[in-house]
């Protein structure tokens, strides 16, 4: 192996969008090692010291790798040929054969080796070709990998042919203290890079790869993104400590703030208290969202006036920075006051009737018509599990109407959070107001459902009808396209019924949201025939299929929200396979599956149901698809002592099982099922199934049925 240096590779830009760049850096920087090592440079190990890193801040993406050789393996090839019997004549010359292949090859017949092989000796064209240097292929794969960047819309700049997400303008590409020349994006290669935009404009000199790091570091700027993030953190606690208050700086906001800036500093502000009037909510969304400011609670969880900035410049005067938040903040809370104070005005309700001016989906039809779809949903979801149903249907014809108000025309991340507020001013119900908000819940990965009973019908109804409705109007999620974020809204539907324990049958009320759908929306998803027309509308057929396909749709999103929780693909296959028409079933039944595997008999109780499967399979194919396993096991046809144990054993379990399995305790069944393996196993190493004689036979078979019945009451144990 070649001697080794490390590597540092920097491209300096205009600001890069702030939601890109941690994106590009680890893209740049896997592209970067994936061109390495597919032209086979040595990385080296990572020992005392720096490792591998990607770094990044608002102007500038750069790779640091450790250890790079300085040059490609020499690559040796070895090349077989004709047999010697075929390259050399009677007198011992070379043949046309051989002399081909050495042209081929490139080498003189007289340079040929033998080599013996279990074909017989044959000749062999043995070459090597001294690799290239790190110098000669770097900035190529530097292109590649810039090239590789998901930048969706490139931008060009002065009258370069060339583009990149912003303009570049400073290149550095050192292995170890030497430069490697060459030019990307028409910049070419030294060792000058730049700091701090306004603290240190002046070039910065980097001595080697080693020295970036530090020479940015002096130069004002933390180029190391867990560095900065970390001052962050401490800046925002050192500032929140003058204020007596908690700010509140979660991993989003801190991602947005460290990628702003290259030296963050900390800055202390405030705004008027008669601010706080506005619902904590839509302050605390334009700050965050609108100016990345962080806001500041008291101990006991509300707001206060103060908040911080993190400015990107260590000033002489923060005061002067102070100010300037303080007046870019102030207008914004205007705002909010203003369309908080002009909203209370009007009732939630006297929204509805807006709301048939608002179009939700063209074949759907308006808002309006959506609202009164969901409404007449949640009131057959709250009958069917015993919430109150006026509360659910009123909930229900008001859950729209905050998508009118001023405030959340602003700001509509406020959804749902205005409604709960304006409901609850204008006199609703505790559990109607609270619904508005908590029905939109899960809003992200991890985020809990609607907590309240009204909300979960709510968020039940919700997503019932617009996974009905956008299927039906064909426009389903395809491949990784999901524009109404269906897959989101199936998880979301699983998780509310699992997780609030609501016994719903997911069929039966698919089925009653596409009978509320109309029939231009049933019509809409249906597709062109051969000659572009569309065929005519079979609404009991057409309902029927997308039941179907919102069932499979639905269950499809349980495997990762399983998978999560640690059960096998086989578990989940094995309760997929009975398809239980409620969702709370489905996870009482997978849970028993999986405490099932845990016991000793498991593996042979599951070998011997694939085992009964494959049987009743191959049976049912030689009559034609008509099962034999449906007749009634006859005693007076068993011939061993193993059947008659058997039949015996799979009463007493029914028997003793039969409560357990109509109370849905599936655990206390299977563990009771668990006792079969003796006779099972007893069963099928004594007894012939397909015995000569018929009858026997069937009775066989039948028996088999029964146990495979017992069995699939629960799961399909023969996918463990």
């Amino acid at each position: 192996m070649s001697a080794g240096k490390p590597l540092l590779i920097e491209i300096g830009t205009e600001e890069l969008p702030i939601h890109a760049i941690d994106t590009l850096a680890r893209s740049f920087y896997d592209g970067v090692v994936r061109g390495l090592e597919s032209r086979q440079f040595g990385l080296g190990n990572e020992e005392a010291g720096r490792g591998r890193a990607s770094y990044c801040s608002p102007r500038r993406l750069a790779v640091y790798l450790p250890w790079v050789a300085e040059s490609q393996p020499t690559i040796s090839a070895e090349v077989l040929g004709p047999a010697v019997s075929v390259g050399l004549d009677k007198d011992g010359q070379p043949t046309p054969a051989l002399q081909g292949f050495a042209a081929k090859n490139g080498v003189d017949v007289a340079k040929l080796e033998r080599i013996q092989t279990d074909k017989g000796e044959r000749f062999v064209s043995r070459s090597s070709k001294p690799g290239q240097s790190l110098a000669a292929l770097l900035p190529e794969i530097v292109e590649e990998a810039l090239k590789g960047l998901p930048v969706p819309k490139p931008m060009r700049w002065a009258d370069h042919d060339y583009s990149f997400v912003r303009p570049a303008h400073w290149l550095v590409l050192l292995h170890g203290a030497a430069i490697i020349e060459g030019s990307v994006l028409g910049l070419h290669s030294g060792r000058q890079s730049r700091g701090h935009r306004f603290m240190h404009p002046q070039p910065v000199h980097v001595a080697d790869a080693d020295g970036w790091l530090d020479a940015m570091r002096a130069a004002k700027v933390l180029a190391d993104p867990a560095e900065r993030r970390e001052r962050i953190r401490d800046e925002v606690a050192r500032v929140a400590q003058e204020t007596g208050g908690t700010p509140r700086l979660d991993d989003a906001l801190l991602d947005e703030i460290a990628n702003l800036t290259e030296w963050p500093v900390a800055i202390a502000a405030a705004f008027e208290r008669e601010f706080l009037d506005v619902p904590s909510e839509a302050l605390v969304t334009t700050m965050e969202s609108n100016q990345k400011f962080v806001p500041v609670f008291d101990g006991e969880g509300r707001l206060t006036e103060h908040f911080i900035g993190v400015a990107n410049i260590q000033s002489k005067n923060p005061g002067e920075i102070r100010k300037g938040y303080e007046r870019v903040i102030r207008p914004r809370f205007a705002d909010a006051k203003f369309f908080w104070d002009e909203d209370l005005k009007t009732p939630l309700a006297d929204y509805q009737d807006q709301l048939k001016s608002v179009t939700y989906q063209q074949a759907l039809g308006s808002l309006w018509d959506k609202s009164v779809r969901v409404a007449e949903l949640a009131r057959v979801i709250a009958g069917r599990i015993g919430v109150d149903a006026g509360a659910a249907t009123r909930a229900a014809a008001l859950s729209k109407c905050d998508l009118l108000t001023r405030m959340v025309g602003e700001f509509p991340e406020l959804q749902g959070v205005m409604g709960r507020y304006y409901a609850t001013r204008h006199g609703e119900a505790a559990d109607v107001a609270e619904a508005l908000d908590s029905y939109y819940q899960p809003r992200f990965a991890g985020d809990a459902i609607a907590g309240g009973k009204v909300g979960q019908v709510l968020a039940v109804a919700e997503r019932v009808d617009t996974l009905a409705g956008i299927f039906a109007v064909g426009l389903k999620p395809s491949g990784n396209k999901d524009p109404f974020a269906l897959r989101r809204a199936g998880l979301g539907l699983a998780r509310t019924l699992i997780e609030g324990g609501l016994e719903l049958d997911l069929r039966a009320i698919f089925i009653e949201a596409l009978e509320l759908l109309p029939d231009a929306a049933l019509a809409a998803g249906l597709k062109p025939g051969k000659d572009g027309k569309a065929p005519a509308l079979d609404a009991g057929a057409r309902r029927a299929d997308l039941q179907g396909e919102l069932y499979e749709f639905v269950l499809e999103r349980l495997r990762g929200y399983y998978a999560e929780q640690g059960f096998s693909s086989e578990q989940f296959e094995a309760v997929l396979a009975v398809a239980p028409a409620s969702l709370v079933d489905f996870d009482r039944r997978l849970r028993a599956v999986a405490d099932f595997v845990r016991r000793p008999e498991a593996a042979s109780l599951a070998a011997a149901n694939k085992r009964v499967a494959n049987i009743l399979r191959k049976q049912a194919e030689e009559v034609g698809g008509t099962t034999v396993t449906r007749g009634q096991v006859d005693p007076a046809y068993f011939e061993a002592e193993a059947e008659h144990a058997l039949a015996k054993a799979l009463d007493d379990a029914r028997s003793d099982s039969a409560q357990a399995l109509s109370e849905g305790d599936y655990a206390t069944v299977l563990r009771r099922l668990s006792l079969l393996q003796g006779p099972v196993d007893a069963f099928f190493e004594q007894v012939l199934v397909n015995a000569p004689d018929e009858r026997v036979r069937a009775n066989r078979l039948a028996l088999l049925g029964r146990l495979q019945a017992q069995f699939s009451a629960i799961a399909d144990i023969a996918r463990l």
